[in-house]
């Protein structure tokens, strides 16, 4: 079934004329339930946590929270969504150049310590933004494509603190019926990309199917959370 997907590309150009011409269907405008529902599981007593948002969008997650207290750190290719998330949320920031990416900026709002990268996600490292304590995953993994997963997890793992706790947002339907993205990523393939060096357990399994992915042709539509931690003998080299 994955071959089905496996030469599916989305160039980030045309993520950025989504954005561009509101085709941003994915975006959603409350905080995602399950991160909600596992919150606490994630943070496990910790306040002050390090997020990192790949593909952040303009997830109004983020500010719900900066606004419990954590730090928040996002990349994202369009800087219409980056713009948009502070303007829509009524927060001003500051922009600068990123010596180490070229091309890259970097828009900051210091009352809320939140940092967003406007960059490719794969010139992104820990060497520009550190290791974190969190990761909140809900629509990146399904947004890559699906030849750049084994590098994609590799970064990932990078950015990974030894105490982080991983959430990630995958989404099961039938790869027949539409192409994707979100592309269609089973557990066996969260498996093969992580399940070296962490160890996973699945939170949560919802039926998520609407009238809007209906429309893409779905029967069928299954959201799963997971919660990715390293391996604690992988702990040794941070």
């Amino acid at each position: 079934m994955l071959d089905l997907q496996a030469d599916r590309v989305m160039s980030l150009t045309e993520w950025e004329n989504r954005w561009q011409e509101n085709q941003i269907g994915f975006h959603q405008p409350t905080v995602h339930t399950m991160l909600k529902t596992h919150l606490e599981k994630v943070l496990s007593g910790r306040t002050g946590v390090r997020f990192f948002f790949p593909l952040c969008g303009k997830a109004v997650d983020m500010k719900w929270l900066a606004d419990l207290g954590h730090i928040v750190v996002g990349v994202e290719i369009s800087e219409k969504a980056i713009r948009q998330f502070f303007e829509e949320n009524n927060m001003t920031f500051v922009e600068e150049p990123v010596s180490s990416i070229p091309g890259a900026k970097l828009f900051k709002n210091l009352e809320k310590n939140i940092s967003l990268y406007k960059c490719d996600l794969f010139s992104f490292s820990s060497s520009v933004g550190g290791q974190f304590g969190a990761i909140w995953d809900r629509g990146s993994l399904v947004a890559i494509n699906p030849k750049d997963r084994k590098r994609y997890a590799a970064l990932i793992m990078s950015l990974m603190g030894s105490d982080c706790s991983y959430l990630l947002d995958t989404l099961l339907y039938n790869p027949e019926l539409y192409k994707g993205p979100p592309f269609f990523v089973p557990d066996v393939e969260v498996h093969n990309l992580f399940g070296s060096s962490c160890d996973l357990e699945l939170l949560q399994s919802v039926d998520a199917l609407t009238d809007r992915t209906r429309a893409w042709g779905l029967d069928s539509l299954t959201e799963k959370v997971h919660l990715i931690t390293l391996k604690a003998e992988d702990n040794s080299h941070s």
